[in-house]
């Protein structure tokens, strides 16, 4: 109770001395004692704008980046190349670490810091694939509801790129970021027939240049558009329907694949690292090495057979 007593009295006193008899003077915000336009950087602001600069620098040197800015818009990442770079070296720091710490005191150490390492720049390219193709995936799906979109515009009365530009606003993305670079396109000079085939190559949708060829017979010949591109999005609608069921009976067939590939990486990967004496043997005797050669060439024969069995083409 004696100590209660005298840290109560304490702060009591801290209370009464600095909130009560000398409270502190009002500050004024940081933002205020700024001069109008000045912008204050950290210095791991400045470190890390010099460093992009410097990745620029040599990409400019060596003339080809491993990160393009189409793979980058693909993916619908707003990042430029250097910048993503710099992401992966990061990452791949931290993984080499990563590798390190888990392989102390054993032969193992410079093997998974090396691996690890090389995680980063794969991993990123493999996210980059990834986000692309669910980018056009997502593409291919709302293309039905742009379509009834245009169709709509024309019939009100609009014309094509007047309609182009509204479904641009009205539908989810990536389908109005597309859209609305084919309005920028044409308002710089570009035709309005290369901006949609370009825009089919870029997204690789087949069902997008059949669009781009009827408003290019349209625009030659004439004709309800409007019609036309009904009776083109009621076709692209069935084929979504049925890309959609091959799909779902596609699925089990796809994890299958995907348990067989990862199962046995996951329990080699798992045991080197819990026992590491199990794989001696293998690693000691040139039949051992030679065993575990045949087994990786055949687990990536196996698994590139599986994959292409499962991978139905639509």
């Amino acid at each position: 109770m004696l100590y209660v007593g005298v840290a109560a009295a304490l702060i009591a006193l801290f209370v009464l001395l600095f909130l009560v008899i000398a409270p502190p003077r009002p500050r004024v915000p940081i933002e205020r004692r700024r001069a109008p336009g000045t912008v204050d950087t950290s210095t791991l602001t400045r470190v890390t704008d010099r460093v992009v600069e410097t990745i620029d620098g040599a990409l400019h040197r060596r003339g080809r980046a491993p990160f393009t800015a189409e793979e980058l818009e693909q993916a619908s990442i707003r990042m430029q190349p250097s910048g993503f770079i710099l992401m992966v070296l990061s990452a791949s720091t931290v993984l080499a670490l990563a590798g390190l710490v888990l392989g102390t005191g054993t032969p193992w150490a410079v093997p998974l810091m090396v691996t690890f390492a090389a995680v980063g720049p794969i991993g990123a390219k493999v996210l980059l694939g990834v986000r692309a193709r669910q980018r056009r995936a997502k593409f291919a799906e709302q293309l039905d509801e742009s379509l009834a979109l245009l169709a709509g515009g024309l019939r009100a009365g609009h014309s094509l790129l007047r309609a182009v530009d509204a479904a641009s606003q009205e539908t989810p993305s990536p389908t109005a970021d597309e859209l609305a670079r084919i309005v920028n396109e044409t308002r710089i000079g570009r035709d309005l027939g290369d901006a949609l085939d370009n825009t089919a190559t870029r997204m690789g949708s087949e069902d997008f240049r059949w669009v781009a060829q009827a408003i290019a017979i349209n625009r030659e010949v004439g004709g309800n558009l409007s019609e036309v591109l009904d009776q083109v999005g009621h076709t692209i609608r069935e084929r979504n329907e049925i890309r959609r069921q091959v799909k779902a009976l596609a699925a089990e067939g796809k994890l299958s694949a995907w348990v067989l590939i990862l199962l046995p990486v996951g329990v080699f990967t798992f045991l080197l690292l819990t026992q590491p004496n199990y794989f001696a043997g293998f690693f000691s005797s040139i039949w051992g090495i030679a065993a575990l050669i045949v087994a990786a060439i055949l687990l990536i024969g196996g698994s590139l057979w599986m994959m292409a069995v499962v991978k139905v083409k639509f």
